[in-house]
């Protein structure tokens, strides 16, 4: 591993917490608009008609973009700084929901702005991993990087509460407008200089790259199986039989324990000495476990299921990026930016190729998919930690 000096000191004239603080709320304000969208779609069917694969197209967009800027926006957060990408993020963010709530009145508009709001997500995400890596110590950056990524189901749930208290009152366009308020009340909390790093970012060997690629790759078999469970898991439990309201308490469920053990592992990373990626590649093969459970009739299987895949098999994204920063500390977000691109990747592809299963073959069929697809990102996950040379384990 590179040597730096002090790795366990923050950046000179930086604060962790403030730092903390302001990586969630930049990641909540640039994530907003695509869960906003989902949160309120039944609302906005009616006004901009389009059916559940309209809104499986439009999520698909907002992550297929937010993957092929994320390499370009890792490389303008390393040469403009995490501050500015961090503003520009916000900005953009904000930019979409206004216009979403002015100017979308056809789906092809809605899909467009979208599009756009996913490029806010890839600068949002890579700028407050910078924010994290520069101005946290190392051992409370496991903690850190598991709240910040916390708070994207969060968001999930403050996009949940806007449907009764913004849009049944006054119309789900004011829920985008002060939505939009909300990313841009965060930009006077992002500090005026980004913090740097004690020396130019060293050049990585190829088998350290290529682990980061395997990795990746990894990511996007894990997010597209782990993204089927908030896109589906609420209808297939409809179709098992139980009332809605159940099968969204049962979301909720999952919300939370992904919640809690995104900062619980965080919390745990600071604890070891190293081996991140293998935990990871273990967490997934228990969530794989949880996802073929739901296959399996009954209330208890489903259950658990729901816990085990959330809890377990979409809870390593936090942990990822620590551990990749922790291999990368002179350049993360060129390094996470490469690992984000899987996540995001997952994001688009999983739905695209899972919902047409569930359709063609049933819900039993298609998790037992995502659990194979699961497996198959632990594998290589744990191919990943056998190139990565002995000195580049995280510590």
């Amino acid at each position: 591993m590179t040597n730096i000096a002090a790795p366990d000191a923050p950046a000179v004239g930086t604060r962790p917490v403030r730092a903390s603080a302001v990586a969630v709320a930049v990641t909540i304000g640039c994530v907003l608009p695509v869960f906003l969208v989902g949160g309120l779609a039944v609302q906005m069917r009616e006004d901009l008609a389009f059916s559940p694969a309209g809104l499986g197209l439009v999520v698909a967009v907002y992550f297929g973009v937010g993957a092929l800027a994320s390499v370009p926006s890792g490389a303008l957060v390393e040469r403009c700084g995490a501050a500015v990408v961090a503003r520009l993020g916000l900005l953009v963010s904000a930019g979409c929901l206004l216009a979403v709530a002015a100017f979308a009145r056809s789906y092809p508009v809605l899909v467009g702005l979208l599009a756009v709001a996913g490029t806010a997500n890839a600068l949002g995400q890579l700028s407050s991993n910078v924010l994290l890596a520069r101005s946290v110590p190392a051992r409370r950056q496991g903690l850190s990087f598991g709240i910040k990524q916390a708070a994207i189901p969060v968001s999930t749930l403050l996009a949940g509460a806007a449907v009764p208290t913004i849009a049944l009152t006054v119309g789900w366009r004011w829920a985008f407008v002060v939505a939009a308020g909300a990313a841009l009340a965060a930009l006077p909390a992002v500090p005026a200089q980004s913090p740097q790093p004690a020396h130019r970012p060293a050049r990585r060997a190829g088998r350290g790259t290529l682990a980061l690629v395997i990795v990746g790759i990894a990511a996007t078999l894990a997010a597209g199986a782990a993204n089927a469970l908030g896109t589906f898991v609420v209808d297939a439990s409809v179709d098992r039989g139980l009332e809605p309201a159940l099968a969204g308490l049962i979301l909720t469920l999952g919300s939370a324990a992904c919640v809690t053990a995104r900062v619980g592992f965080g919390w745990l990373a600071d604890r070891r000495a190293g081996g991140h990626v293998a935990v990871i590649a273990a967490m997934l093969v228990v969530g794989a476990v949880g996802l073929a459970l739901l296959a399996v009739t009954g209330p208890g299987p489903l259950v658990v299921g729901v816990l085990l895949g959330f809890g377990l098999g979409w809870s390593w994204p936090g942990l990822m990026n620590f551990a990749v920063v922790r291999l990368h500390p002179q350049a993360p977000a060129a390094a996470t930016s490469i690992t984000q691109t899987g996540v995001y990747a997952g994001g688009c592809l999983g739905p695209l190729a899972l919902g047409p299963l569930a359709a063609a073959a049933g819900y039993p069929v298609m998790w037992l998919a995502a659990a194979g697809a699961m497996l198959a990102a632990a594998a290589l996950m744990l191919t990943a930690t056998r190139l990565l040379p002995t000195q580049a384990q995280p510590s």
